[in-house]
């Protein structure tokens, strides 16, 4: 009986908007990737110009920060793309806009310290 209702509701999540994107998500993500985003609520990218390693936790703005070497954040960034999108397509964005255009989302995206009790706490969307 559970894996039936575990079904139903992936079923009917699946045809939501919300539910969607996060499909699309996950099928753009590594598979480190996609263990990361399921234990962790985040995924980590690799900055396509200039190495440097950044955090996505689940959200749409204030969610993106660069970490340091040992992986804790350094720099809290906060860009998005302008209308209102579904959580996952926003994720996709910003992934591909790192990874294929650093220094543009780098130019629009507003710094701040990095709270790390707000990106400890990274819900689980995976």
């Amino acid at each position: 009986m559970r894996a039936i209702k575990a079904l139903f509701i992936r079923h009917g999540v699946e045809r939501t908007p919300e539910g969607r994107s996060l499909l699309l998500l996950r099928d753009w993500l590594s598979p480190t990737q996609q263990v990361q985003f399921a234990k962790k609520g985040y995924f980590e990218v690799v900055g396509g110009e200039t190495g440097k390693q950044y955090r996505i936790f689940a959200g749409t703005v204030t969610n993106v920060c660069e970490i340091d070497e040992k992986g804790r954040p350094k720099v809290g960034l906060c860009f998005r793309t302008l209308g209102e999108l579904p959580i996952g397509d926003v994720m996709l964005a910003q992934k591909i806009a790192l990874e294929s255009c650093e220094s543009s989302a780098l130019a629009v995206a507003r710094e701040f310290i990095p709270n790390g009790f707000a990106f400890r706490r990274s819900r689980l969307l995976g």
